[in-house]
């Protein structure tokens, strides 16, 4: 005898539906659907079975012998795809979120604050990864990702996180070398160390209404952590993100040449495969939104 293929599940559904409120009409406003559309589906998981699930009066609708027979079995199996439903759910809410991060926002501004993610959702376990590479999701490797620039990754989700000021800092042992700057102007004479594009020092000279300035020369840097370190070392002024320029202030280490910050241009972005982001992400992107507001 040849096995028999499982019933219909909208036939199912209906037959669950019509058996627990003992009407078509209450069932078929349940699942979004007509009278008629649940009495078809009744008929055909009927048809299928070979048996009478209900019987029909002018007055309502009731359980045959066979239905009854056949409703608790129909129900547990519900609730037991509904229950690994939501054990699937739970799990999709927990476990790994690899995040890809510019190497110097990683480490002068999201590392120090991880403790606090951690403490909040202590059933996800990050995975950072230090990029700055354009931003690729095909390959599976990352869930999320963030940028600084001006937000373009192609078809991928971009949320702005936020603009930073830079602010013109440099070593004391530079400074006592050349003396504190007492105009903007005077920084034009100084050792200056610029990011790879070489444009910041001239907007922020431009900024000041120091104008004629020369072609930038002096190191350029892919990385502001590796051109804060060089700053720090005493080989030239730099424009250093606030942020990542307050521990080095705070402990002496550097000295802030001028009070005026410019806003930079760019920002840093929020990249997200697309707009239907799972639980994780939108755990992850939930707080460091709030931890922005909140610095």
């Amino acid at each position: 005898m040849t096995e028999k293929k499982l019933p219909p599940l909208n036939g199912l559904r209906a037959f669950e539906a019509v058996a627990r409120n003992l009407s078509v009409k209450l069932a078929a406003d349940e699942l979004c659907v007509t009278p008629a559309a649940v009495s078809q589906l009744l008929k055909g998981l009927e048809s299928y079975l070979g048996v009478a699930l209900f019987t029909r009066a002018n007055r309502g609708i009731h359980l045959t012998q066979a239905g009854a027979d056949y409703l608790p079995a129909i129900r547990n199996a519900f609730k037991q795809i509904g229950d690994a439903t939501r054990r699937i759910a739970k799990v999709a809410e927990t476990g790994s979120l690899t995040i890809s991060v510019t190497p110097s926002f990683a480490t002068f501004w999201l590392i120090p604050r991880l403790q606090r993610f951690h403490d909040k959702h202590r059933d996800i376990d990050l995975r950072l990864m230090t990029g700055k590479e354009p931003v690729d999701f095909s390959h599976g490797v990352m869930d999320m990702a963030i940028r600084h620039g001006t937000g373009q990754h192609g078809k991928s989700y971009c949320e702005r996180l936020c603009a930073v000021d830079l602010i013109p800092v440099a070593s004391p042992t530079l400074i006592a070398r050349i003396g504190m700057p007492e105009a903007a102007s005077d920084l034009t004479r100084w050792p200056l160390l610029h990011e790879v594009e070489r444009m910041n020092w001239h907007l922020w000279f431009q900024a000041q209404s120091v104008h004629n300035v020369s072609a930038p020369r002096g190191t350029a840097f892919d990385d502001c952590g590796m051109m804060l370190t060089a700053i720090i070392a005493g080989q030239g002024a730099g424009l250093v993100p606030a942020a990542m320029s307050a521990p080095g202030l705070s402990d002496n280490r550097l000295v802030k040449l001028w009070d005026f910050a410019r806003p930079d241009d760019y920002a840093y972005h929020l990249v997200l495969p697309d707009e239907d982001y799972g639980p994780k992400v939108g755990a992850f992107r939930e707080w460091i939104i709030g931890e922005i507001a909140n610095s």
